[in-house]
């Protein structure tokens, strides 16, 4: 199959592009990028695709999806859950281990790439877990992990909170240079916290969790990834100093690198609506100086990536009062909209910089060939007009999910074509 994409805002974070150009794909891979391609090369194509007024980047990469398949499938199935990734832009996710069964040996990853492989629309990653059944006592075999297609080991989730045992797993994955996706919560300060400890938590007469429940471990980690040379990738930030910690080491030159998630960045926990559990995410939605200081970080390259933290839920587990429901939202079919919403449009990042923290920057830290709009790299290419207004609407979603806070909110900028492999998975236009 032929695709000419013509007339499009190119951004490339590879080679710092940003420029009115044609794309013209053939197969699975690209075949030519240039103004105004000539008539000869492109007589043939199957599918011309004006996208005057579009940004055109490398297919989206959220390296932070819970796909809750195998196991947990009244949740999310791999098809719904990569079918939503398509929907939202991404042509390669990055799938969590905490199913039931966990990914914790080869033989269980290698069932969900031939799962992937039947179904799914986009590429589909595994990460595989640190421990054994993410129960904290015993490592895996990371190097079989790896051998079997794990680019990631990460206990999502949960933290690995015997520090003697995860300095043991960073020396495993700092031999083996696979990153580490760090949970960062303190379970022993966390308790039976459901909010930020505030005046909102106080209100709502609700358990509250403090900065330092993720602010400890981060400080933990990264000092235990300094003495092991491990590549450590600190998930869903949420608290002013856990940047300063983070800016810190990137300083020391440490490999840490560092993610935040669009409800991290665009709300408070003074906008959680009282008896709303769709608010209710871990970590916690924080104070708005938290929030300044998560925007800055992103400005000035703390932060190297925007994911979703894509967490879906049956509607049971979220229509009980906040203390006892479940924590998490989902986020792949609006992390577009708000980041072009909340801080495109603001003038906090240019479209290139958010190419490369939601494409190019994913696709280094895990390894893979992605991320990149050059001929003979492979034809994974989101097309988005940012102008484009619409209100979120949580029961159109292609997800099983509908618990989102961000449902009736009106946005900016929305997927109009996802293209994986050469092959369109979602078209709006």
């Amino acid at each position: 199959m032929k695709i000419w994409i013509k007339n499009g805002r190119v951004l490339n974070p590879a080679t710092k592009t940003d420029e009115i150009l044609d794309i013209l794909t053939e197969d699975s891979y690209i075949k030519q990028i240039g103004k105004e391609l000539s008539s000869d090369q492109t007589a043939d194509a199957d599918q011309i695709i004006d996208a005057s007024g579009c940004y055109v980047m490398p297919g989206l990469i959220d390296m932070h999806v819970h796909l809750r398949d195998p196991g947990l499938t009244y949740k999310e199935t791999m098809e719904t859950g990569t079918k939503a990734a398509a929907m939202g832009g991404f042509t390669t996710i990055l799938a969590m281990a905490n199913t039931s069964p966990v990914i914790d040996d080869a033989e269980k990853l290698s069932a969900v790439y031939e799962h992937a492989e039947s179904c799914s629309p986009i590429q589909v990653l595994q990460a595989a877990s640190v421990t054994k059944g993410m129960k904290g006592k015993e490592l895996t075999d990371a190097a079989e992990l790896k051998k079997a297609g794990a680019p990631a080991l990460s206990e999502d989730g949960k933290t690995v909170m015997d520090a003697s045992l995860f300095r043991k797993a960073l020396y495993q994955a700092a031999s083996l240079d696979m990153p580490v996706l760090d949970h960062c919560e303190d379970a022993s300060l966390k308790g039976k916290g459901a909010l930020n400890q505030g005046a909102v938590s106080k209100r709502l007469n609700v358990e509250g969790i403090t900065n330092a429940v993720e602010d400890i471990i981060i400080a933990r980690d990264i000092l235990l990834a300094k003495e092991t040379g491990a590549r450590l990738h600190i998930c869903h930030c949420s608290t002013e100093d856990s940047m300063k910690i983070i800016r810190a080491a990137k300083q020391d030159g440490l490999s840490v690198t560092a993610e935040v998630c669009p409800h991290h960045f665009t709300l408070t926990d003074e906008d959680i609506i009282p008896g709303n559990s769709n608010y209710k995410m871990a970590p916690p939605l924080r104070s708005r100086k938290d929030v300044n200081a998560l925007i800055e970080g992103l400005k000035d390259g703390t932060i190297d990536v925007i994911s979703s933290d894509h967490a879906p839920h049956a509607a049971h587990e979220k229509t009980s009062d906040i203390a006892s429901a479940a924590f998490g939202i989902v986020g792949l079919e609006t992390s577009v909209s708000l980041t072009i919403s909340e801080l495109v449009r603001p003038g906090y990042l240019t479209p290139l910089q958010m190419a490369e923290k939601m494409s190019w920057n994913p696709a280094k830290i895990l390894g893979i060939e992605k991320g990149n709009l050059a001929v003979g790299k492979d034809a994974d290419i989101t097309i988005i007009d940012p102008e484009a207004e619409y209100v979120i609407d949580s029961e159109t979603f292609a997800s099983m999910g509908r618990n989102t806070p961000f449902h009736g909110r009106k946005v900016c900028g929305k997927v109009m074509y996802t293209i994986c492999g050469g092959e369109i998975c979602k078209r709006v236009r």
